[in-house]
């Protein structure tokens, strides 16, 4: 019952932090008006600790494939509530071209597109198109899911250039645009802890934090080369889990520098001390070959047994997109952890 009581909490407090928008921000308390901290530990350990027992030798199993039957484009990021899966994606309609040299400080063209999130029931049917971008600014990123907002950058696609955060009432999806940022940013979770936004950037190498009100409070260098950060989710206390991807060059024999194979992986950030607490390469593929961290990732974790949903292959990819699932069981302390949000 305490982990109930703890997720009601958390989700309440999070609708308190968007109430609260406008001013300043909320924090959850009891009825003596004390903030709720005590419960803590519990929802930490869970994904955190079973994560830390991942290592390049887990034995992670295929177990499910679920096709979506409508046009997805660039699938982006993903994430899910108790009644919908959500999935951005980018329609390229004009592909951006690198310039010789940088001209007004981008180093490619704008390029034309759209910027989809996808509203699904639990079964994969369609049941919105949520459109979302301005003008040059078209190309969703990862996305994250508080438990009662789904958060979206929305940047443009190139380095170095501007984005818009949204935020879709999961409920109503009422679309509000929350502010603008002068940077590329491709990925956004909510910190559950402080109520703020945290940001990364153009192949993850800088991560940002604002208020709700889009005051930049900190920023920080990604020290870390090892993938660049797709799509990312919160993990109690003030953590984040990212999966992505990085395209190396091949060997003579397999086509040179020309030739690129892609390396995926899984990574957790400290969000308070800003480092990489635990990396993991993650390679097992899709239907259309690519590496399954590509894009869009979440991850749960129950008692040791840990599932990951991922959707790495476009539309016009392979068997088009479909939502994978991986599951692994890792050697850990048990704990009181709460089911996945996507459970019936």
């Amino acid at each position: 019952m305490r982990t109930i009581r703890t997720r009601v909490a958390v989700i309440a407090a999070t609708a308190a932090l968007i109430a609260a928008s406008a001013g300043t921000v909320a924090v959850a308390q009891d009825a003596t008006g004390t903030p709720e901290n005590g419960d803590q530990h519990e929802t930490a350990t869970t994904l955190a600790n079973d994560f830390n027992a991942v290592d390049r030798n887990t034995n992670w199993q295929l177990t499910g494939k679920l096709k979506l039957n409508f046009p997805t484009y660039h699938t982006e990021g993903i994430a899910f509530s108790e009644d919908h899966i959500f999935l951005s994606a980018v329609q390229i309609i004009e592909p951006t071209v690198k310039y010789p040299a940088p001209q007004n400080g981008f180093d490619r063209s704008p390029g034309k597109g759209i910027g989809h999130v996808f509203v699904m029931d639990k079964a994969g049917n369609l049941q919105k198109d949520i459109t979302l971008g301005e003008g040059d600014t078209y190309h969703p990123g990862g996305i994250d899911f508080d438990g009662t907002n789904l958060w979206v950058p929305v940047a443009q696609y190139r380095p170095n250039s501007a984005s818009i955060i949204y935020r879709i009432d999961a409920a109503s999806l009422d679309v509000h645009k929350q502010f603008e940022v002068p940077d590329h940013f491709g990925g956004i979770v909510m910190d559950r802890q402080t109520g703020h936004l945290v940001g990364n950037t153009w192949g993850s190498r800088r991560f940002a934090e604002w208020d709700l009100q889009g005051k930049q409070l900190s920023t920080w260098e990604n020290a870390n080369y090892f993938i660049d950060y797709q799509d990312c989710q919160y993990v109690p206390n003030s953590k984040m889990l990212c999966g992505g991807v990085t395209n190396l060059p091949q060997t003579p024999a397999a086509g040179g520098a020309g030739a690129t194979y892609e390396l995926g992986g899984m990574a957790m950030i400290d969000l308070k001390g800003h480092a990489v607490t635990r990396d993991v390469p993650f390679q097992k593929w899709s239907t259309a070959g690519h590496v399954a961290t590509r894009n869009p990732f979440k991850m749960t974790a129950d008692g040791g047994h840990l599932t990951m949903k991922v959707a790495p292959d476009n539309g016009d990819e392979g068997n088009g997109t479909e939502i994978l699932t991986y599951e692994a069981t890792v050697a850990r302390s048990p704990d009181l952890g709460y089911p996945p949000i996507w459970e019936e």
